[in-house]
């Protein structure tokens, strides 16, 4: 050993005992903080599909290469980062001598071979995401960036990182080329011997960039251990649990779609018949009172921005960013911890639970932040602002885009809960609706005994559950479908080709109230309680006898689909449920369908948010489309798992949108712009949001908006009366 040996060594030691140690210590805190949040026993069930989700979802990058070269690049990079971690640790054998190696793999050809491709494809990816991310930086002319917001610094820091590693690589073998110490013959390594083929015969130039390859190293992990909240860094270790302790890891959709989860205390559902307010957690109300999964979620975000960029109320103006959400609680959480650690908090009755002795040494920063509302305006030092928490539709694009599975939707619902429930604070014109939820059954306020009144002027009766005993289906109207103008013509659409097809089936009549999303959605648990047990009793009893194959559901609302297909079971309901689209490309795939004319004008499709993302029903409605027009549909560029949202998910159809542009507007201008004159639908509420949007573009005369039921019927049976264009809802 040379003194250029010595003195590599003892630099490469060094900084690697002040990096590891820095690293211990930045993840103790990180686990510290993570377990600060409420258990979730539900996340350790099913240890199997849970590894085997993981390892699909990083090493087959299966949510990240839907977004291509992106996705592509960052597979390149992440391959590179874990298999190249070889060299790094190769590195130390050759600071001490220059012809070191990794013993018994680091002679041999094959590994000199796999570690030459990754190496240069890892550049190649990590110089792509490098002209990406400048592509997009926030400061660029036109347009908000998924970046805004981000912290870039941190990003360009990492992305530096990777590719100075990758380059002294190269360097190293190199020089090791050039001095005649390689192990590995050009074919398997010809960038190693092109770039030995322009250094220098120097004996020490091996030892010298091998200790700069390991102090680029363990700079860069002293600089994210100095900075426990750099999820762009840390995401690459906390991407793997956060993944395995995903909601749902059978769920094809992103975990978090679909189905919210019930509220809790302390890991358990909540039983409202025993629950007190003063004992138990009634949603969210301070940052800790988030499970140990939310508070992993807020640490994993990658600050990518791809929720961001999807998010429709992003999109057009409005506060609400996805990623600036939780990186907001994330911040807010690592600096509440020292006061939380120290024993500090409050309990439900708003009590502190430290002593003075507890918090007499503590920063005054952790203390000022302990005092900020979780949800407050600037004014009030409020982490989230409450026009940032009431713009969100629930559409689920965020957790659809997230590659990491964050679960923002879940999150959000959970500080409505407890806004709601407990401080009576939310949007004023939703008060009506909830009230109507409560004293009518149905948002609207419209009696309960004009459930039927759809039915009248139909050439055939529709029987109700009780006076049949037989029937296929159960036919879930639902609020929409009785009471609003537009939605009645879809619901009699469906039974008139029910009947057609003839396909047994009942309606619940006026012993039907609302399934309850637009109360869970806003966070009135309780009032979706009420009326979501009195519905589970009711259909129980209307199957009574029947094995859950045959206890069969066609909803024509997206919602009411998904609130009785994924969140009844919950309490006791477990049903068949389909949506009226799937059912009639089931009923004109096996013949008892025939479109005879087809419907012209062009037609474009709009995914509803519920249908869609959440439950990933895609390709039903689009072939019952293809169908009645005897052709290709003209998409629009949003579509499938990223369409955008109609603005009334979330129970925002009963909220005024007073902040940027009107979502339903910028959604109608895409459809528009296919030149399709016929926008097809499968959602009330989306009929509802883009016919208001089209009448508010004066188009009214040039495009009409109808659900996939109506453009089947009007194929099915062309003499069939369509009672002109939709109209007006009521009380709308």
């Amino acid at each position: 050993m040379g003194s250029v040996q010595i003195v590599t060594t003892i630099l490469a030691a060094a900084i690697t005992a002040v990096a590891v140690w820095l690293a211990v210590r930045a993840v103790l805190k990180m686990v510290a903080v993570i377990r600060l949040g409420q258990p979730a026993p539900e996340r350790f069930t099913d240890k199997v599909a849970r590894a085997r989700t993981m390892l699909v979802e990083t090493a087959g990058h299966t949510r990240m290469l839907k977004w291509g070269v992106v996705g592509a690049a960052h597979w390149f990079v992440m391959v590179g980062f874990v298999v190249l971690s070889l060299l790094v640790l190769e590195a130390y054998f050759e600071v001490v001598t220059t012809d070191g190696g990794l013993p018994v793999v680091g002679h041999w050809t094959i590994f000199g071979l796999v570690t030459e491709i990754i190496g240069v494809l890892g550049l190649v990816g990590i110089v792509v995401l490098m002209a990406i991310r400048l592509r997009n930086r926030p400061t660029r002319p036109g347009g908000r960036s998924r970046f805004t917001g981000s912290t870039m610094w941190q990003g360009y820091f990492v992305e530096w990182i990777v590719l100075l590693v990758l380059i002294f690589g190269f360097v190293i073998r190199g020089f090791k080329v050039a001095t005649d110490h390689f192990e590995f013959p050009f074919w398997a390594t010809p960038v190693s011997h092109a770039v030995g083929a322009v250094l220098p015969d120097w004996a020490d130039g091996v030892s010298v960039a091998a200790a700069i390859k390991i102090i680029i190293s363990m700079t860069w992990l002293i600089v994210i251990s100095l900075n426990v909240t750099m999820g762009v860094a840390w995401h690459r270790f906390l991407a793997f649990p956060n993944i395995f302790f995903k909601r749902e890891p059978t769920r094809p959709a992103g975990s978090g779609l679909g189905a919210l989860r019930p509220m809790t205390s302390q890991g358990k559902p909540l039983d409202f018949e025993e629950a007190d307010p003063e004992k138990d957690q009634f949603g969210v109300a301070q940052v800790e009172q988030f499970s140990w999964k939310g508070l992993l979620d807020f640490s994993t975000c990658t600050e990518c921005g791809r929720c961001q960029s999807q998010c429709p109320a992003w999109n057009t103006g409005k506060p609400l960013s996805p990623k600036l959400l939780v990186l907001s609680l994330r911040d807010h959480a690592y600096a509440k911890a020292p006061y939380l650690l120290a024993g500090g908090g409050k309990d439900l009755t708003g009590e502190e639970k430290a002593t003075q002795a507890q918090l007499a040494h503590l920063d005054v920063l952790a203390l000022a932040e302990a005092d900020k509302p979780l949800i407050g305006t600037a004014e009030e030092g409020g982490v989230i602002d409450p026009d940032v928490l009431w713009s969100c539709t629930t559409c689920g694009a965020c957790v659809e885009q997230c590659p990491v599975d964050i679960e923002h939707v879940d999150h959000i619902v959970d500080m409505r809960r407890y806004q709601v429930l407990i401080e009576s604070s939310f949007p004023s014109e939703a008060g009506v609706m909830l009230r109507n939820l409560e004293n009518k059954g149905n948002p609207w306020g419209a009696p309960p005994n004009t459930r039927e009144d759809w039915t009248k002027g139909l050439d055939f009766e529709v029987p109700r559950v009780g006076e049949v005993d037989d029937f296929e289906y159960l036919f879930w109207v639902g609020c929409a479908g009785a009471f609003e103008d537009r939605a009645k013509k879809t619901t009699r659409a469906v039974a008139t080709l029910l009947n057609e097809a003839g396909v047994t089936f009942a309606i619940l009549g006026e012993g039907e109230t609302c399934s309850g999303d637009p109360a869970r959605r806003i966070g009135n648990e309780f009032v979706f309680q009420m009326l979501a047990q009195q519905n589970v009793e009711t259909l129980n009893e209307a199957f009574e006898g029947r094995e859950k194959a045959k206890r069969k559901i066609v909803a024509t609302c997206p919602h009411c689909f998904n609130t009785l297909g994924n969140e009844y079971g919950q309490l006791g309901g477990e049903f068949e449920v389909v949506h009226h689209t799937q059912l009639l490309a089931h009923l004109v795939a096996t013949g008892k369908l025939t479109p005879v004319q087809p419907v012209d004008g062009g037609v474009t499709y709009h995914d509803p948010c519920y249908l869609g993302r959440h439950n990933r029903v895609f390709a039903a409605p689009r072939e019952v489309l293809g169908d009645a027009i005897a052709g290709e549909l003209t998409e629009m560029p949003r579509n499938s798992e990223r369409s955008f949202c109609c603005g009334a998910g979330g129970a925002r159809m009963w909220m005024e949108e007073k902040i940027g542009k009107r979502i339903n507007v910028d959604r109608v201008e895409e459809a528009m712009a296919t030149g399709a004159k016929t926008v097809a639908v499968g959602c009330p509420f989306c009929s509802t949001m883009l016919n208001d949007g089209v009448n508010g573009k004066g188009a009214g005369e040039q495009v009409e908006v109808v659900d996939v039921a109506s453009v089947l019927l009007r194929s099915v049976k062309p003499e069939q009366p369509q009672g002109g264009r939709e109209t007006a809802p009521v009380g709308g």
